[in-house]
C-alpha cells in the first residue's frame, strides 16, 4: 500500500488552449476534450518520470477554456461552461482512476440551481474518479460568485458547501482559486475546517521578482501551517493577449513557508515535491511561538466583521445583469466607503 503520510505532489504547468474563437458550444467541447487527451498523455509521462508515489496533481486555472473576453454571461455559459456531471468531468475522472491519483483543477461550470449564471469552480477528483470537492470562487471582479446569490446559495449548499474541505487518505484538501490567494479570510475559513493542503489553480503573470501573489502564497502557508500546491498556466493560446502573458512559476510551498519546488516558463512537470503530512501534523501539535494556527483568537475579530459591510451580497439574486454590473457595483462600493470615511 502507498504511504499516505509521505508522497509526492505535482503542480503541472500546461498551456491553456482557449475556446473563445469556437463558433458554438459543440466546437468548444470538442476543443476541451482535445485538451483532456493532451493532459492524459502529459500526466502519464509525468508520473512515469516523478514516480508512482505521485498521488496529487494540480492543474492550472480554467485550463480547458481560458477566460471570457467579450462574451456575455449567457453566451459564455452556453459555450464554455461544463455541467456538474458532464463528459469533461467523466474524462478527467478516468485519468484519476487510471493513475490512482487525486486530480485537482478549475473550470467554469453551470449549476441547475442557478439558471443563466455560471461559477468558476475548483474541483478535486479522487482515485475512483469521483468528485470529492467542489469549491466555487467567492471573490471575482467579472464573474458571478456564490456571494452574488448568497441567500439562495446557502439554502442549496450550506456554509460547509461554501468552504468545503475533503478529508482524504493523503490529507485534508481544500482549494483556492487564482487571486483568492490574496484574500486571507478564504484560506482561514478553510483552515478552520481542518485544511492541511491548499490546491491553488491559477493563471497569473510570472516574475522573477517577488509578486504580491507569490508573497501571499508564502503567507497563507505560514499563517495556516499548510502546504500550497500552486499550478500556473504555461501561457494561454488562441486568444488576443500575447500567449506568454500568464506563464511560469508553478510551485509548492511547505507549511514553514519554504518554496520546495518551482519551475520557470513553458510547459513543465518540474514543480513536484514531497508532501510530508506527518511532519506537518507534528508541527501543528507542537506548542510554541511558530504555531500560529493554535494561537488564533477569532473572537477578537468576529464583531468587526459582523458590523462591516463592503461589497454587497445578493446583487444577482433576483435580476439579470450584464458585465457592466460588476464594475458598477464596485464603483458604488468605493463611493460608499469613501463617504463613510473608511477609504
Amino acid at each position: 500500500m502507498p504511504n499516505s503520510e509521505s508522497y509526492r505532489a505535482l503542480a503541472l504547468q500546461v498551456t491553456c488552449h482557449a475556446v473563445n474563437q469556437a463558433s458554438d458550444g459543440h466546437e468548444a467541447r470538442s476543443l476541451m476534450l482535445n485538451s483532456i487527451n493532451r493532459l492524459a498523455q502529459q500526466i502519464a509521462a509525468s508520473i512515469a518520470f516523478i514516480g508512482f508515489d505521485c498521488r496529487l496533481i494540480v492543474l492550472p486555472e480554467y485550463f480547458l477554456t481560458g477566460f471570457p473576453m467579450g462574451d456575455t454571461l449567457g453566451g459564455w455559459a452556453e459555450k464554455a461552461c461544463i455541467e456538474m456531471a458532464g463528459a469533461e468531468y467523466e474524462a478527467l475522472g478516468k485519468i484519476a482512476q487510471k493513475h490512482k491519483i487525486f486530480l485537482a483543477g478549475n473550470a467554469y461550470e453551470v449549476d441547475p440551481n442557478f439558471p443563466g449564471l455560471y461559477f468558476q469552480t475548483c474541483f478535486i477528483l479522487d482515485p475512483s474518479g469521483s468528485i470529492i470537492l467542489r469549491y466555487r470562487r467567492l471573490n471575482s471582479l467579472f464573474a458571478p460568485t456564490p456571494h452574488d446569490v448568497w441567500d439562495k446559495y446557502l439554502d442549496c449548499y450550506g456554509l460547509e458547501g461554501v468552504f468545503p474541505v475533503a478529508k482524504t487518505e493523503i490529507g485534508n484538501l481544500a482549494a483556492l482559486a487564482s487571486e483568492e490567494i490574496l484574500y486571507p479570510e478564504v484560506a482561514r475559513c478553510l483552515a478552520m475546517r481542518g485544511a492541511e493542503i491548499f490546491v491553488h489553480s491559477t493563471s497569473e503573470v510570472y516574475n522573477k521578482n517577488l509578486t504580491p501573489k507569490d508573497a501571499a502564497k508564502i503567507t497563507r502557508a505560514v499563517e495556516n501551517l499548510a502546504y500550497i500546491v500552486s499550478a500556473n498556466t504555461a501561457g494561454i493560446a488562441n486568444i488576443a493577449i500575447p500567449i506568454a502573458s500568464a506563464d511560469g512559476g508553478s510551485k509548492i510551498i511547505d507549511y514553514r513557508g519554504i518554496v520546495i519546488a518551482e519551475t520557470g516558463a513553458g510547459e513543465s512537470m518540474a514543480a513536484f515535491a514531497e508532501i510530508d503530512l506527518a511532519a506537518l501534523r507534528r508541527d501543528r501539535r507542537r506548542p510554541g511561538l511558530n504555531n500560529l494556527l493554535s494561537r488564533q483568537r477569532f473572537e477578537l475579530y468576529a464583531e468587526s466583521y459582523r458590523m462591516s459591510h463592503f461589497y454587497p451580497a445578493n446583487t444577482m439574486l433576483n435580476k439579470e445583469v450584464d458585465r457592466k454590473h460588476f464594475l458598477q457595483t464596485q464603483q458604488a462600493t468605493i463611493e460608499r466607503l469613501a463617504q463613510l470615511g473608511i477609504i
